[in-house]
């Protein structure tokens, strides 16, 4: 089949829900991706942030053939050495007591948030309502979308369903201003990524930490896309000098395979036999997996590479700002940066990019996002910039 052959069946097939880059890619290695007609490019996006350690990394496929020889899935209703052995090198990696498995950052804080209103039954009397901040992105159930503070998202699916109150981010007086009886969390993520990549004050989360513990509600943290070393550290809320009561995570964690999980604090810890569940999360398949992938960040000290190659690029990047007029900011922590302009240029400059053989992520219509692996290097960084830089040229004087 031809490339177009392949895009028009998912157009006859699937519900539209993705604005799909029109390429069809089919294999992978590295930082690198290979398009069905052969073509190469540099991936910048690396799957939405989740293939930390680039396209089929060794240590992840090796892990894969052997657990995918010996055991696949039993569910959690037996013990199973992959699980176990993740949930270990989590909890000795973080300030958490105990974890749960799923499938993915929705679930996660799904699961984060059902924690979070149990505790309120349990001890503050019935408390059921979660402070979230606008321009946060939890996921796409329909919980998670009332908790998303984002009109976009919620418009199509009202009525919502009850206990969210949105207020501003890095707003530590809106969440005080929001709080009640009824309050048993505040859920954040530490960087808002999909939202825009919001870097908030450096004392914001310690700030809500305080008032937090003064209220006696639980802080939960939203590290779907912020973990696993993308910011420059394990987890983004050791920058900050804050330790949540509940975190989620996804994406990176498992390098490509689909693996969530939330955390808790030991004193969050309430939840009872049969009050949460999950048939596929934990297999042995994705948690061999995603061993494999945080202890081989863990001890070639990726996080570190991250910091440091992302403050490269936004050194790089912060050049081609002052190049083009139209860039209005460049921001970002770690491998997690934005790009934004003052014209609507998003879609034109993702598809500049692809024709040039980079895969960038278009945030907003003036604003793009860049998610390399973690592994990436300099000279990639470099490679990079050098497509960028003339893709905003065409942009800038296009040619009749």
């Amino acid at each position: 089949m031809s490339q177009n052959d392949w895009q028009d069946l998912e157009k006859k097939l699937f519900l539209q829900t993705i604005k799909r880059a029109p390429v069809t890619l089919v294999r992978g290695k590295g930082a690198r991706a290979w398009d069905d007609q052969g073509r190469k490019y540099l991936d910048f996006t690396a799957g939405w942030a989740t293939n930390s350690l680039g396209h089929c990394p060794p240590v992840v496929v090796k892990a894969l053939e052997k657990q995918a020889r010996t055991l696949i899935h039993t569910s959690s209703q037996f013990y199973t050495v992959p699980q176990l052995e993740l949930a270990q090198l989590l909890i000795q990696y973080s300030c958490l007591n105990r974890v749960f498995f799923c499938n993915s950052g929705a679930e996660a804080n799904e699961g984060s948030v059902k924690l979070a209103r149990r505790y309120g039954k349990l001890r503050l009397n019935g408390a059921y309502e979660v402070i979230t901040a606008y321009n946060s992105f939890h996921g796409r159930t329909l919980a998670m979308t009332a908790a998303t503070g984002q009109s976009k998202f919620q418009e199509s699916y009202t009525p919502l369903p009850i206990g969210f109150i949105n207020v501003e981010y890095n707003n530590v007086e809106a969440i005080k201003g929001a709080t009640s009886e009824k309050t048993c969390a505040v859920l954040l993520e530490p960087i808002q990524a999909e939202g825009g990549v919001n870097i908030p004050d450096n004392d914001y989360l310690k700030k809500v930490q305080s008032w937090c513990r003064e209220k006696g509600i639980l802080l939960i943290l939203d590290e779907v896309q912020t973990g696993a070393g993308r910011t420059g550290t394990l987890f983004a809320y050791e920058q900050y000098g804050v330790e949540p009561d509940i975190m989620a995570l996804a994406k990176g964690i498992g390098s490509g395979v689909p693996i969530g999980a939330f955390l808790a604090k030991e004193a969050a810890s309430v939840f009872s036999l049969g009050e949460h569940g999950s048939t596929f999360g934990g297999n042995p398949l994705v948690c061999a997996a995603a061993h494999a992938a945080l202890k081989y960040q863990i001890d070639h000290k990726i996080p570190a590479q991250a910091k440091r190659v992302g403050n490269y690029f936004l050194t790089k990047l912060g050049s081609l700002k002052q190049q083009f007029d139209f860039i209005t900011d460049v921001r970002g922590r770690g491998l997690l940066i934005a790009l934004e302009f003052n014209q609507e240029i998003g879609d034109k400059l993702l598809l500049a990019c692809l024709n040039k053989g980079l895969l960038v992520n278009r945030l907003k219509p003036n604003a793009l996002r860049f998610m390399p692996p973690l592994i990436i290097t300099e000279k990639e960084v470099d490679e990079a910039i050098g497509i960028l830089k003339e893709a905003l040229g065409e942009i800038q004087n296009p040619k009749h």
